[in-house]
């Protein structure tokens, strides 16, 4: 009998990569790239899972900030969340970045537990990503998906193969939410909890720690430059509840005040397109605000773009 040999293909005829699919979210998560987002308790790792989680499924920026470069359905588990719990986070992300949660093409597990080293559930996890074909997977905690040894590399090295296996099977980026003592290391990955494999498993990983009142968000990948360490805040204000940045090089300041300043500061007219490019906020968002601005008489809208009440330019709001 003869034995079939595996696949194989010249490097040379192996798909280039262009820049724009080397990303799911620009800087934070890779395009197909499986991984952790660690942290200790009440760090706001499943508020940041679930940013991710609508930002891919709405092509919003995550953060605000952000830009998803493949967006697509969203398959998540929250296995520690009543159904009703998920439902009013994803409404609260919504709300703050004015998409309808009807629109959001997100898809949640109902099912009361989901353990992955069991080969029934593997089954039914894998029929599942192939009738939804998501470009994201979110599973939240790990330690609600297995009942096996955290510290024995074996059994981590089999649970995380399959988590390996489904997603190269189905090309997509999977986040696992995991728990980390609240002890410092030189790095952050070193302090999940349980075997070595967890942090060696990532090809993009977000850590998050408490950092004075924010929450100190930092980000690995295996094959591209992680930016810098960055301080992130859950806001809580009308409309919805969300994360943002709270560093000192894009702080958390009401989108209206970040509009004035920056006609203010660039001193000329600028276009919608621009301003959404830099300001990082969802269009029709920034639409809201500038009417609002506009109708308050704090911007005019001109030939050239909008310009603060300084502006230079003839008024011509019919432009």
């Amino acid at each position: 009998m003869v034995t079939e040999i595996l696949p194989v293909r010249r490097v040379n005829e192996l798909q280039v990569q262009s820049p724009e699919q080397a990303w799911l979210i620009e800087s934070i998560w890779g395009h197909a790239a499986v991984g952790m987002i660690g942290g200790p308790p009440k760090c706001c790792k499943s508020w940041f899972g679930l940013d991710m989680a609508v930002s891919v499924a709405s092509q919003t920026p995550c953060l605000d900030r952000f830009p998803v470069k493949q967006s697509g359905p969203v398959l998540i588990f929250l296995a520690e969340d009543a159904l009703s719990s998920v439902r009013t986070r994803i409404e609260a992300l919504c709300s703050h970045r004015h998409i309808h949660v009807d629109a959001l093409n997100l898809y949640v597990i109902t099912a009361s537990a989901l353990r992955l080293d069991l080969g029934r559930d593997q089954q039914r996890l894998k029929a599942t990503l192939d009738a939804l074909k998501p470009r994201f997977l979110l599973l939240d905690p790990l330690i609600r998906l297995h009942r096996l040894d955290e510290n024995s590399a074996a059994d981590i090295s089999n649970l995380l193969g399959f988590v390996r296996e489904i997603q190269r099977a189905h090309d997509m980026a999977v986040a696992l939410v995991h728990h980390a003592s609240k002890k410092r290391h030189a790095q952050p990955g070193q302090a999940l909890r349980g075997s070595s494999d967890l942090h060696a498993f990532g090809d993009s990983n977000a850590y998050l720690m408490p950092r004075n009142d924010n929450i100190l968000l930092t980000i690995e990948h295996r094959t591209a430059k992680p930016p810098e360490p960055m301080q992130i805040k859950l806001i809580s204000e009308d409309p919805g509840i969300y994360l943002a940045l709270a560093s000192s090089d894009n702080p958390h300041n009401p989108l209206p005040d970040r509009i004035i300043s920056l006609l203010s500061n660039e001193n000329r007219p600028l276009t919608q397109t621009i301003m959404r490019n830099h300001l990082r906020v969802n269009n029709q968002h920034l639409s809201q605000t500038l009417n609002r601005l506009l109708q308050q008489g704090c911007i005019f809208r001109t030939k050239g773009g909008w310009v603060n009440k300084d502006g230079g330019e003839t008024c011509c709001l019919n432009s």
